[in-house]
């Protein structure tokens, strides 16, 4: 008998509902421009140690078809402002602004192309990702803040090699399948979000949740959350309002205010 029968407690469904009205009334969504989005996602990322030098991308589709937004070439998460995206078409030919996209850039395309509700890609070598991936580990979600990845983590055993040419493209799409995120073996990882700030909210978590996992291992195997908690928990943490107010909050964080 659940507890919720046994005390005639109010369901969790009950709680659930009235906390996802109260959210969508109170955590209002911050209104800023695509490059604004991005180069605040650059920002978060420098913010939470994420950087490897000018390894990793951020990118998100433009409002013209077959169009997309990413850092020009040569700057770091660190140093990116709105006015340092450019739009790129299909093959990398730059549209809007000055400078070129990272070659490594065009795997996203294949992304893209495989996921049309994919709006955002953000690809990087973050520390605790890398420490997993070189050891081939896969993700085991162990504790409540890794839920927004159940289920929702591949894993791409071989790498194949440096992604700037179409081949990466097709494998790295073809792992990732219907999945936000993926972990890529002798790599880093790709979040895909609906949006910017989902991209880095999965980002965010999926750097922390390798952490945690390299530290669980000191005490032990680590141990799974049971798979019905985990789905529970990864539906109500990927909840737009939080998401969005996250994302906001991370923001703020970094002290930065683009005019």
């Amino acid at each position: 008998m659940k507890v919720e029968e046994e005390l005639g407690l109010r369901s969790k469904e009950y709680f659930d509902k009235r906390a996802t009205e109260e959210m969508a009334k109170n955590l209002g969504k911050s209104q800023r421009s695509v490059k604004e989005l991005l180069a605040y996602a650059c920002r978060v990322l420098a913010h939470t140690e994420q950087e490897a030098g000018l390894a990793g991308q951020i990118s998100a589709r433009s409002e013209r078809p077959g169009a997309y937004w990413t850092l020009r070439f040569g700057l770091g998460f660190d140093e990116a402002t709105p006015d340092d995206f450019i739009e790129v078409d299909q093959d990398l030919n730059t549209l809007t602004g000055e400078g070129m996209a990272n070659p490594a850039t065009r795997f996203h395309l294949w992304v893209y192309n495989a996921r049309p509700d994919v709006n955002s890609l953000i690809h990087a070598h973050s520390p605790w990702v890398c420490a997993l991936v070189a050891a081939k580990q896969k993700l085991v979600i162990s504790q409540m803040d890794m839920c927004p990845l159940h289920d929702d983590c591949a894993f791409l055993e071989e790498w194949p090699g440096v992604p700037i040419a179409d081949s990466e493209g097709v494998i790295i799409s073809r792992a990732l399948g219907n999945k936000r995120t993926i972990l890529l073996a002798n790599h880093g990882y790709l979040t895909a979000g609906k949006s910017v700030q989902e991209a880095s909210y999965l980002s965010v978590y999926l750097e922390r949740a390798a952490r945690m996992q390299a530290r669980a291992r000191v005490f032990g195997e680590v141990q799974p959350v049971p798979d019905d908690l985990a789905k529970e928990a990864h539906d109500y943490l990927l909840k737009d309002s939080i998401v969005n107010a996250t994302f906001d909050y991370w923001c703020r964080q970094t002290k930065v205010i683009f005019s």
